[in-house]
């Protein structure tokens, strides 16, 4: 909770802070006020939701659209007195709302185990003296003291400070500590992060120390409020009630629209992911077909109200109701939770696993994320004009990896990156005719690797290494034989120092070696961040002087260089030459550099002043004739270097149709050279259209400044957002949203929790807040960004595997119904109809002969070209035109095979002999019936397993399921590949027979007896089954039906080699036949005949 103020208490002095929260800075709260406000206050902690209560789970559960119409089935089963139904119903609702249960209970108690990792605690100044309590036990107006490593635990006014930066990163985005001052600011419009005389919660102090008072704890820090918007929900436009605003007609039309949204919610058809939604309406939509077989039925039967009709009715619509969905489809997602689990992937919503399998674009954020968050000496430039750069190295801390080389630079030109080629598209006469410049003239292969010479020790070197080595806080050290989990270089200190440590330690110059040769620190003046820089001295061995070193931001230390380089290369540093200077800068900086200046110079003597304790005037003038007259030795590149796996990530992403966004709050700068380097965008912009290259690369204040309308119009959204807000990053969301998207956005930052929540699905680092934990659906506990493709991989398995048994499943209902409807026609003697297959028959096969082969079908592998096809269709779902045409053709053929068998049986062999009162009990009469139906069921049950091995690929033949195989014929070793499908299916096939020949269960329960020619029947329709289903497969083949759609990449590929655009296409004398196509859309009709016509003229 916060304090009241006038005004916010950066803008105040400190001593106005104090009098407001009435406290002493000396000695603290005192005792009995720290109870006052304990009891003003709650306690500081942070409202980010925690578990979901158990109860809560089990609701959810329990109103799913497939079991809400189950429970009506069973209430009817009962209401007419068939308990045996009704009671295997309750069976069937209980399994399915306890798998669903325990799984995402399960889920959130090993998210309990994330939150419950270490309570941090506060060392705080209480009457006079320190203490240290739990975090949850601060209060405004306590005095904290913070060192190097706390975490901050509220909202703090800082009085005092030591050299003290703190890492911001998770709140701001910014990978660069903070370093913070002490004095009041003016300006009331500036951003959190540059209030520097404000430390914020949940941040850690990066190095230093320093007191401060805290001003707001819990929800009301900076931190709290990005939770609480997180959780906060935003009305719908349209839903207001305000008829002053929007006139008299609103609160009716706004009523009612809210009315949709809660009966569409409860109905769970307005919310939720696609396939939630759609298997929600499938499951209203069966409800309405059950109830018009369930009215056919009473109109055959004259409307006849009699327990014989009404049993017929219901076991018709239950014939129509695949009862085991919902079981089979949580199973498979449990199954897929564990794989993924294994992969480092935490499933906190079982629905964000199918919803992987549609996304389309992934907004991720860069520091952590898609990079390593560790900073890395990239390029080192030495006034010798000598350029050393760092290759091959991945690991920050690891100095002993990678290479270092060196290049003399030419000409005095600095290193800048190679210059955009000529974009031949636009200089051509025609507008509209694009052509194609060949990769080796677009992108020339560099030299710089062929040219470039290993790294050896010099002079100007060793004076750079010396100087970066001493003037830094940062510690390197080297474990040989490491303890489990940690690594073999262990650091510390802020990023950029440890870089610059680590690329001395290259050289075997670090700072422990170079004082273990005497070297002697005497004097530091630390890091201040209104000058941007800090200066060490140290006396060295043998030296009759001290030598000052220093380093900082390059603009305020070469204004205090008068020479660059040292021995016969010295020059001085005149306007030119630091022209010259700042030139090499920039070019860094164009490579997503941060760039320190590192300069030194003799002391005239040995260093004998003290500087005064609390006079700073006189500190001041110290540190300025400290800090003059100095040598620049050179410049630094520091950069934090992409995680190795990134790149093939998002080459993976592109080739799955899958466009990555890069959300960081990083300078515009860094951010365009690291999108590069991973292949986000191009390095080359030009290949692109103008309009499609300015727009993929803004920053956050343009992409701000757009309306929404704006943004639409752009020709694509950009791939790379600097600089970004938390609001900017939802802003994102929402436009992507509005183009049809389907969204991941990845995250560990405080700041990314709004967009997380906000977007389809939320996916958190492991090492993240638990503000963004708790916003997210997904957790990656090794924060990896190909972890999140392996999840998307996973995903599309899922989802290609539930389309498989949910086209079984339903192809056997449509199998039953036809055969139950035109059953109808089946009447005995009292004009009753008579089952072709009993109710309890069909409740066997529908949880028992279905289930488990729908289960080895939701652990099928994933097939080679589940990363080759675009992300599935939303509005389509997993109820494609080819799964709803097959489930057609699939289940008429059976209907059809199962319904003639019937029909030989009774009106070939026994005249048409259909009993009296069959339905109820077995007598002689009812022999023919009972023989018949034994065939039937026997005959439907080896057809639906059957068609389980024929769905483990929905267009390939079953006997040669595998293209590349060798074998002649592979169909054993295809079938037997998924063991537990294999298994399920010749178990069900065998099953049969203890079902058929049983006494009493078979005639009383089942109603049906044993059977002897008729198992001809039942073989003969097997194989028909099988060749129908082999025949449309090859219809479906050879006239390439029913096809999916190709992966639409947009304007180039991502992630690729060479980090630019694949063209598909080269002007050729041959392809000028095809000049009527310039000018039209580029489709993929055209592009295949373009290509066409160039291998024919090749």
């Amino acid at each position: 909770m916060a304090a009241q103020f006038e005004k916010h208490p950066y803008l105040l002095s400190v001593d106005d802070v104090a009098k407001t929260l009435g406290t002493d800075l000396d000695r603290g709260l005192s005792s009995s006020r720290v109870t006052e406000l304990q009891g003003t206050y709650p306690p500081n902690v942070l409202d980010v939701g925690g578990a979901i209560p158990w109860y809560k789970i089990f609701i959810k559960q329990l109103l799913n659209a497939m079991i809400l119409v189950l429970f009506f089935a069973m209430a009817l089963s009962f209401a007419v007195g068939d308990y045996v139904e009704g009671g295997v119903l309750v069976a069937v609702i209980v399994l399915n709302v306890s798998i669903g249960f325990f799984q995402e209970y399960g889920a959130e108690k090993k998210m309990d185990a994330l939150r419950a990792l270490s309570s941090p605690s506060a060392m705080v100044l209480r009457g006079g003296r320190t203490e240290v309590i739990a975090n949850a036990e601060v209060v405004p107006g306590d005095i904290v003291i913070l060192k190097m490593g706390d975490t901050i635990p509220a909202d703090v006014r800082l009085f005092e400070t030591m050299n003290l930066s703190a890492d911001e990163q998770s709140l701001t985005g910014e990978s660069i500590p903070v370093e913070k001052t002490v004095d009041a600011f003016e300006d009331p419009e500036l951003g959190i992060g540059d209030r520097t005389n404000i430390a914020y919660g949940t941040t850690t102090v990066q190095k230093g120390r320093g007191r401060g008072i805290v001003i707001s704890t819990g929800m009301k820090t900076e931190v709290g409020k990005i939770a609480a918007s997180t959780s906060k929900k935003n009305r719908k436009a349209g839903r207001s009630l305000n008829y002053k605003k929007y006139g008299k007609r609103q609160p009716v039309i706004g009523l009612t629209k809210r009315i949709y949204d809660f009966v569409g919610a409860f109905l769970g058809l307005t919310e939720g992911t696609p396939l939630q939604i759609k298997l929600a309406k499938l499951a209203y939509i069966l409800f309405g077909c059950a109830l018009l077989l369930a009215l056919i039925v009473f109109a055959v039967n004259k409307f006849s109200g009699s327990q014989e009709v009404i049993i017929y009715a219901i076991s018709t619509g239950i014939a129509i109701i695949p009862e085991s969905l919902v079981a089979v489809l949580t199973i498979t997602m449990v199954v897929a939770t564990t794989v993924m689990r294994k992969a480092n992937v935490v499933v906190r919503d079982l629905s964000a696993l199918e919803a992987l399998g549609g996304v389309t674009n992934i907004c991720s954020d860069k520091t952590g994320t898609l990079t390593q968050g560790a900073m890395i000496v990239r390029k080192v430039w030495l006034p010798a004009k000598s350029i050393y750069t760092v290759r091959d190295s991945k690991h920050p801390s690891n100095p002993t990896e990678g290479r270092v080389t060196v290049a003399e630079q030419k000409d005095d030109k600095a290193d800048t990156p190679q210059e955009e080629k000529r974009d031949f598209d636009q200089e051509r006469s025609a507008a509209t005719l694009t052509f194609d410049v060949p990769e080796e003239k677009l992108n020339p292969p560099k030299k710089d690797d062929e040219s470039d010479e290993a790294a050896s020790m010099t002079p100007d070197l060793e004076a750079f290494l010396l100087s970066a080595a001493l003037c830094n806080l940062a510690t390197v050290r080297h474990e040989p034989e490491p303890d489990e989990d940690k690594p073999e270089w262990e650091v510390t200190g802020e990023p950029t120092e440890i870089a610059l440590q680590v690329f001395a330690h290259r050289f075997e110059r670090g700072k422990k070696v170079v004082e273990a040769k005497g070297w002697k620190q005497v004097a530091e003046f630390p890091f201040d961040s209104s000058i941007k820089r800090m200066s060490v001295i140290y006396n060295g061995p043998d030296m009759d002087h001290s030598m000052v070193f220093t380093k900082g931001a390059v603009e305020r230390v070469i204004d205090l260089c008068t020479t660059a380089g040292i021995g016969d290369d010295q020059e001085p540093l005149t306007d030119e030459y630091k022209e010259r200077v700042l030139k090499q800068m920039d070019a860094f900086a164009s490579q997503g550099q941060r760039v320190l200046a590192i300069a030194s110079r003799p002391w005239d003597g040995m260093y004998d002043e003290k500087p005064a304790v609390e006079d700073g005037e006189v500190n001041d003038g110290l540190r300025q004739s400290v800090e003059k007259g100095l040598t620049l030795l050179g410049l630094a590149g520091i950069y934090d270097p992409p995680r190795r796996e990134t790149t093939p990530a998002i080459a993976e992403c592109s080739t799955a149709g899958i466009r990555v966004h890069m959300l960081t709050g990083d300078h515009p700068a860094t951010a365009e050279a690291i999108a590069k380097e991973v292949g986000i965008i191009p390095r080359n912009l030009t290949t692109l259209r103008a309009d499609i290259a300015q727009s993929i690369v803004l920053k956050a204040s343009d992409f701000d400044k757009l309306s929404d309308q704006e943004i639409d119009e752009l020709p694509e959204l950009p791939l790379v957002l600097a600089r970004c807000a938390p609001d900017t990053k939802t802003r994102m969301i929402e436009a992507l949203r509005r183009r049809g998207a389907f969204m991941a956005m990845t995250g560990d930052g405080v700041n990314d929790a709004p967009s997380l929540s906000r977007a389809d699905v939320g996916i958190a680092m492991g090492s993240g807040s638990d503000v963004a934990k708790s916003a997210s659906k997904i957790v990656l506990t090794d924060d990896k960004f190909n972890s999140i493709v392996a999840a998307i991989r996973e995903g599309r398995r899922m989802f290609d595997n539930i389309q498989k048994f949910i086209l079984h499943l339903l192809t056997s209902n449509v199998g039953e119904v036809i055969l139950l409807i035109a059953g109808l026609a089946f009447q005995d003697q009292h004009d009753l109809s008579v089952f072709p297959v009993s109710p309890l028959e069909i409740l066997w096969i529908n949880l028992l002969t279905s289930s488990f082969p729908a289960f080895g079908l939701g652990r099928e592998r994933a097939s080679r070209e589940v990363m080759r096809k675009p992300p599935h269709d939303k509005s389509s779902g997993v109820f494609t035109k080819q799964v709803l045409v097959d489930m057609l053709v699939y289940g008429f053929l059976m209907g059809v095979l199962t319904l003639m068998s019937f029909v030989i049986i009774i009106y070939g062999v026994n005249d048409g002999n259909l009993g009296t009162d069959c339905n109820k009990t077995f007598s002689d009469a009812c022999v023919p019936v009972f023989r018949a139906r034994a065939t039937v069921f026997v005959e439907l049950t080896w057809l639906i397993l059957i068609s389980a091995w024929e769905f483990k690929d929905i267009r390939r033949s079953m006997f040669r399921l595998n293209p590349d195989s060798d074998s002649k014929f592979p169909f054993f070793k295809d079938v037997y590949e998924n063991r537990f499908l294999f298994w399920a299916v010749v178990i069900g096939a065998l099953s049969v027979f203890p079902v058929v020949y049983i006494p009493v269960v078979n005639t009383v329960v089942f109603k049906h007896t044993g059977i002897g020619w008729e198992w001809g029947l039942a073989f003969g329709a097997l194989i028909i089954f099988v060749a129908g289903m082999e025949l449309w497969k090859f219809i479906k083949r050879e006239f390439k039906l029913l096809e999916d759609r190709a992966v639409v990449r947009g304007a180039f590929s991502q992630g690729s080699e060479e980090n630019g655009r694949k063209f598909h296409r080269t002007f050729s004398m041959g392809s000028l036949k095809s000049w009527r196509s310039i000018g039209r859309k580029d489709t993929t009709e055209t592009r295949e005949s373009h290509e066409a016509k160039i291998e024919r003229a090749v």
